[in-house]
């Protein structure tokens, strides 16, 4: 790695972190370290609001003993207080409950080398810069016929660094920036009115919609809104739009999390190798996609990754696990840990997306009589160990083929095993988002007034 702003600085604290903490009794350990910086700015019916700036930076610290382990974090990165913390954690960990599973990576799995995934443009906008993005959202939402109302406009940029080091010699590190615009917005009056948004997030500048696309897209997705009507209960096709239709992705990688695999509480965990979606489906976990807004070089293990099939065909190929629950099932870890310095690893995915199938979203839609098109969902209402699924929504209603008359406080239920086997993706798959889905069409969905 080279000393891009600064890095091999928070690698030297890492490593002498764990050299401290191996002096202190430890039998092994590894070091955290997370520094950054954000900006952002506000405005509100043309007027700005805020304008502000943090920093900060903090450590997390795990050791290891037989099989103990304790983590403990701090901001204080002076020599005295890196000494204070080894002695303190290493304590911990002798007084610690046994966890059969705890340890680090296995040595031969660490990342020995990885790519530039092109994170960070090196660009630090000026505050000015971000007060007339935030106001530019505003105004060309504002302008959107039908608009009565905002709830502000805002812009921000950040640049974060991460720091790992073990006492198995691993030690690695990468920055990436963020630049986003968003704008929240209000159309009609008293009982009548909606809300809706739009946003643009990624690590390049270069790469940022126009303020001005966002906030009239928030605008006119505002406005549609507008006269919603009820429906009653039946059985009819629902269609996600592709803003709403990633949560399918992120209630499927939760239940083929390792640790929940593990626990036997997942709606998942005897379908290793069974047909989990229809055929065709391919859904894909790729952590070293260029400029992803999820994108790592390894995992929080040091582990290496790489991009992963996880559903090929509609048949499910692997778990995502992290070293302790690869152990716990007799597996090999998939270089799927992610964490923060308050905790040991948990398992997170990446660049998870589902391939884009053949029809585009009209021939999906057009082949349905009544159904509905989902394009906002409420609530959390998913049962992980039966696959249980019942949500608020609002959308459209489809009626012979044509997106109709707006609808809301409805909810949509199935069961999310019968919902995958049912479901069907259109071609437009963009990539904005960390998760990322097509225009997914799942038909037999139970459609209720609210």
């Amino acid at each position: 790695m080279t000393n891009n702003n600064g890095q091999h600085d928070l690698q030297g604290i890492a490593e002498r972190l764990i050299g401290k903490t191996m002096k202190a009794g430890a039998e092994a350990a590894d070091a955290l370290i997370v520094e950054g910086l954000s900006m952002g700015a506000s405005y509100r019916l043309g007027k700005l609001e805020d304008v502000d700036r943090s920093e900060g930076h903090d450590l997390g610290l795990r050791v290891f003993m037989g099989k103990r382990q304790a983590v403990a974090s701090s901001n204080d990165f002076s020599d005295a207080a890196l000494d204070e913390l080894a002695d303190r954690v290493v304590a911990m960990a002798k007084l610690a409950p046994e966890d059969p599973y705890c340890g680090l990576a296995p040595k031969e799995r660490l990342a020995t080398a990885w790519p530039d995934l092109d994170l960070d443009d090196g660009v630090e906008p000026a505050s000015e810069d971000l007060a007339a993005r935030a106001a530019e959202a505003e105004e060309a939402g504002l302008a959107v016929k039908g608009i009565t109302n905002s709830e502000g406009a805002g812009a921000g940029w950040g640049r974060s660094r991460v720091v790992l080091a073990t006492s198995d010699g691993f030690t690695g590190g990468y920055a990436s920036s963020s630049h986003s615009v968003s704008c929240s917005l209000i159309a009609g009056e008293g009982m009548g009115m909606e809300t809706d948004y739009d946003f643009s997030s990624v690590h390049h500048l270069s790469d940022l919609e126009a303020a001005s696309d966002v906030g009239r897209r928030a605008g006119e997705r505002t406005v549609r809104l507008l006269g919603p009507q009820k429906v009653g209960t039946q059985k009819v096709p629902v269609v996600y739009d592709p803003r709403v239709g990633r949560s399918l992705l992120g209630h499927f990688a939760g239940a083929i999390s390792g640790p929940g695999i593990a626990r036997g509480t997942s709606f998942l965990k005897d379908m290793m190798g069974e047909t989990v979606f229809a055929d065709g489906v391919n859904i894909i976990d790729d952590p070293h996609r260029k400029r992803g807004l999820a994108s790592k070089p390894f995992d929080a293990e040091g582990v290496a990754n790489k991009a992963r099939t996880l559903i090929e065909g509609g048949t499910l190929t692997t778990w995502l696990l992290h070293a302790a629950s690869a152990r716990q099932l007799g597996l090999q870890t998939t270089g799927h840990a992610a964490r923060g310095t308050g905790g040991p690893p948990g398992v997170s995915c990446t660049n998870l997306y589902m391939e884009a199938g053949t029809q585009s979203p009209e021939e999906l839609i057009g082949e349905i009589e009544a159904g509905l098109y989902v394009t906002g969902l409420i609530g959390q209402g998913v049962n992980g160990v039966t696959g249980d699924y019942s949500r608020g929504a609002a959308g459209f209603w489809i009626k012979d083929g044509k997106l109709t008359h707006p609808v809301n406080e409805i909810t949509i239920a199935g069961n999310l095993k019968d919902m995958f086997l049912a479901l069907t993706p259109a071609n437009d798959l963009e990539f904005r988002y960390g998760i990322n889905a097509p225009t997914l069409r799942i038909d037999g969905m139970t459609v209720a007034s609210g």
